[in-house]
């Protein structure tokens, strides 16, 4: 049975995973840049392309942009708390833990910012908790498809299995005193824990954390949400003290 995974960012990477099957295109499909960019690397990986009427397209997913792929998955390694707990990690990789974010839109988005900073795994809740939709999938412009993802039933439990791999724990929470720019990302395993769009992070999770930090608010904004907290923390504070080391 094949899974499906829509958008031309999202198609063109599921080709390039290698998880497309097929590739289906709706007929009348715009001819942009995009598009051809998914039957370039459909032709160089082998991937037969199909043109169908668009309801067709419609009835696997109504948000389409008219490209689809079939793919034997549409995800990349799923993991439990266990397999999280043993899975290998180098000694300076960096997880991103998101505590309880419900939209799917910003865990694809938090899933894209924490695959192109060089993120080892993604870890998410299992309940209460946005799941892994197609538009979750588009969101992370196909990087679902290749962050290993632990989803987890208890969050506070799976930060402490984290310490015990040798992870530093860094909340980011908005009433902290420190910020990012206060002091530098802890040297080694660090774990990146980011709350929920309304409450933040939980009071046993925040009670995990070895530190908490917020980001700098200077506008007359009084807070990102979860994505955009993420992608400014790991490029402001987590990525220059990889690049210093």
């Amino acid at each position: 049975m094949s899974d499906v995974v829509a958008g031309k960012r999202a198609v063109q990477e599921a080709i390039t995973a290698g998880t497309a099957i097929e590739v289906l295109v709706a007929r009348g499909a715009r001819d942009n840049q995009g598009l051809r960019d998914v039957l370039r690397a459909a032709d160089r990986a082998g991937v037969r392309v199909r043109t169908l009427p668009r309801p067709e397209l419609d009835e696997l997913d109504s948000d389409h942009r008219g490209v689809v792929a079939r793919t034997r998955g549409t995800l990349a390694t799923t993991l439990d708390e266990r397999g999280m707990a043993a899975f290998p990690f180098d000694e300076d990789a960096f997880v991103v833990v998101l505590d309880g974010v419900e939209d799917p839109q910003n865990l694809g988005a938090a899933a894209r910012s924490a695959e192109a900073a060089g993120a080892a795994m993604l870890v998410s809740r299992v309940h209460r908790a946005a799941p892994v939709t197609p538009a979750a999938i588009r969101a992370s412009a196909g990087a679902l498809q290749h962050l290993p993802h632990a989803r987890v039933a208890n969050i506070a439990r799976a930060i402490a299995r984290l310490a015990d791999a040798g992870f530093t724990v860094v909340g980011l929470d908005g009433d902290a005193p420190a910020t990012v720019y206060d002091e530098p990302c802890p040297a080694g395993r660090v774990a990146i824990v980011v709350g929920s769009e309304g409450t933040g992070l939980g009071r046993l999770v925040r009670e995990r954390c070895d530190a908490l930090v917020s980001l700098p608010m200077r506008g007359r904004v009084g807070s990102l949400n979860a994505a955009a907290s993420l992608a400014a923390t790991l490029y402001a504070y987590v990525l220059p003290s990889r690049r210093r080391g």
